[in-house]
């Protein structure tokens, strides 16, 4: 793989010039014109709008939190959605962008590639871009055929991405989502006095287990992922499952869009996958050794998840989305996950005998 882009540094108040009247100012740009109705939409990664045309039509416009990819890497999760698109899995793939010469701010508007526009403010530039709205409600999962429903379009979605791999985008490995949020936290004195020495002893432990769940598993297949598949990016419709939010697409094992379905005791797991791969396998050959991974993906995605928190605190978002985060109970809870998997970890995986 190559080098990954380095994007522009984060600032540390990152949308402090995105008003109501710059988002609208930017879509009227390329020629999109709101009718003046415009709803925020749930999203502390990017910013994320409802906006209402005067044509009639309802878009979703994302405004990209900069720094944090490069246009390259985002064009990469465009171009993917696009061929998911073709392909009739229900998702909404950024639509084309032209700058439009009638509108009063065409000249403050650049094109970073067909589906990412720039838009030049006083604050700095925000990048943007425009798909149609999905709307739905959460998926019932309760029921086997919802489940299977959902295995069959990921098994779809797998179908595609194993086609060619990202090349600017991330790749899921042990050493981005593991030690270097772990070493990053340390290095930046995040972690009370009095929890830090529990903590950096057990995370270390528990990257040992993971880096042996990874070994247990040679020559591990990689594709193109959606790659954050929780039920929050899933929204149920009367035509099943709509896929909402590439935002973290990148190359991966498949289980790396299985796992975050599964919730519950070990029985409602087992259940809950057997459901999930009976679609899936429809159109994929799922490699069942990668069950071995389910929790040692789970110890990635906790360590990730304290280290974008701490990064991202000089947004104001975050101190008021997270208010817990810098108390010596959020490491000690902390502390204890990370013991518990450990012991998950060395536990048979799901499917086998537990």
């Amino acid at each position: 793989m190559p080098a990954h882009p380095t994007p522009a540094p984060e600032a540390a108040t990152p949308y402090a010039g995105l008003s109501p009247d710059t988002v609208l100012d930017a879509l009227d740009a390329v020629g999109l014109r709101g009718d003046g109705r415009l709803l925020q939409l749930n999203s502390y990664e990017n910013r994320v709008f409802q906006v209402f045309l005067e044509d009639g039509r309802v878009v979703v416009g994302k405004f990209y939190r900069p720094g944090r990819w490069s246009d390259a890497q985002i064009l990469e999760e465009h171009g993917f959605a696009a061929e998911l698109a073709e392909q009739e899995v229900p998702l909404a793939a950024p639509w084309p962008l032209v700058p439009d010469a009638d509108s009063l701010h065409a000249d403050r508007v650049s094109l970073c590639g067909p589906t990412l526009a720039s838009y030049e403010t006083p604050d700095g530039p925000y990048r943007f871009a425009v798909a149609a709205r999905m709307a739905g409600r959460a998926p019932e999962t309760e029921q086997p055929e919802v489940l299977e429903w959902i295995g069959r379009f990921l098994g779809r979605i797998h179908a595609v991405g194993r086609q060619r791999p990202f090349e600017a985008r991330l790749s899921l490995d042990i050493a981005t989502l593991g030690h270097a949020p772990r070493d990053w936290l340390l290095a930046q004195d995040c972690i009370p006095p009095d929890a830090l020495p529990a903590w950096s002893g057990v995370s270390a432990a528990a990257l040992v287990a993971v880096q042996q769940a990874f070994e247990a598993v040679p020559d591990l297949r990689h594709l193109r992922l959606h790659g954050d598949c929780h039920l929050g990016n899933i929204l149920w419709t009367t035509d099943g499952p709509h896929f909402v939010d590439l935002d973290d697409a990148m190359n991966g094992p498949a289980v790396q869009d299985l796992w975050m379905l599964l919730a519950g005791s070990r029985a409602e797991r087992t259940r809950q996958l057997a459901a999930l791969l009976d679609g899936y396998e429809q159109f994929m050959t799922f490699d069942w050794r990668e069950l071995r991974l389910v929790e040692a993906l789970r110890t990635l995605r906790m360590l990730h998840h304290s280290a974008w928190i701490a990064k991202r605190w000089t947004d104001p978002a975050f101190p008021i989305g997270f208010p817990w985060f810098e108390s010596p109970s959020y490491w000690a809870e902390q502390t204890t996950r990370l013991r518990e998997q450990i012991e998950a970890m060395a536990e048979p995986p799901l499917g086998t005998p537990g």
